[in-house]
């Protein structure tokens, strides 16, 4: 579970997105930082025992700066939001697919997958599961699957309106083909954020995913 404190800490930070209230609260915001941390952490270490590609990953190589980058955005807000942290086989910078945790009160959630993935990737990812359409969808169709994931995330620009060059319009596969990242999302309420469910939710839902995330890094690993 989460501190409290720390939720706390994020909701006045959405209220005063500036340098002056954060400095003034920057031992909050340290105390919050390690919270999250140590979640992370625990979440590695008990799901890396299903997962060995999660071995010897530190929460600390895995979670995003708090610090937005804001040189080409019309948003000069200085900070993030929310805390989050990407799980991945060889850490956040890998280019694997894996596990993440987005903590941002009133808009939290755990998911599993691969976000943009560079070209080559893309193709290696589509080229499986063009091969291997059946078993895509066994995964992601899966009763306990469904227990936690809807299907595939389809926000933000994350298909094309027509299947990619080299692959026939009635491939039994097209619907997934079209994907430019595949993401599963389960959202968490501020309620089970500081409970002691949250951690037992949470490593349920991984294991759930693992499949997903195992057949995505095939494809990448070979």
């Amino acid at each position: 579970m989460l501190q409290s404190s720390t939720l706390k800490f994020l909701r006045g930070l959405k209220k005063n997105n500036n340098k002056p209230w954060f400095d003034a609260h920057s031992s909050e915001y340290e105390s919050a930082k390690a919270d999250f941390i140590s979640f992370i952490q625990n979440i590695i270490d008990q799901h890396s025992k299903k997962d060995k590609d999660l071995e010897n990953l530190h929460a600390r190589n895995c979670i995003f700066r708090i610090n937005r980058d804001i040189r080409f955005s019309k948003d000069k807000a200085p900070y993030k939001k929310n805390f989050a942290a990407s799980m991945d086989k060889g850490g956040k910078k890998s280019g694997f697919a894996g596990y993440y945790f987005h903590l941002e009160p009133g808009n939290s959630f755990l998911g599993a997958g691969i976000w943009q993935p560079v070209p080559e990737s893309l193709k290696k990812i589509r080229q499986e599961i063009d091969y291997n359409v059946d078993e895509f969808k066994k995964i992601i169709e899966a009763r306990k699957f469904k227990k936690f994931y809807t299907g595939i995330y389809t926000g933000e620009d994350v298909q094309l309106k027509k299947v990619p060059q080299g692959f026939e319009k009635d491939n039994p596969a097209a619907d997934y083909l079209k994907f430019k990242s595949w993401m599963v999302l389960h959202e968490v309420d501020d309620s089970t954020l500081v409970s002691p469910r949250l951690l037992k939710q949470t490593l349920e839902a991984f294991k759930e995913a693992q499949p997903f995330v195992k057949f995505l890094n095939r494809s990448l690993e070979g």
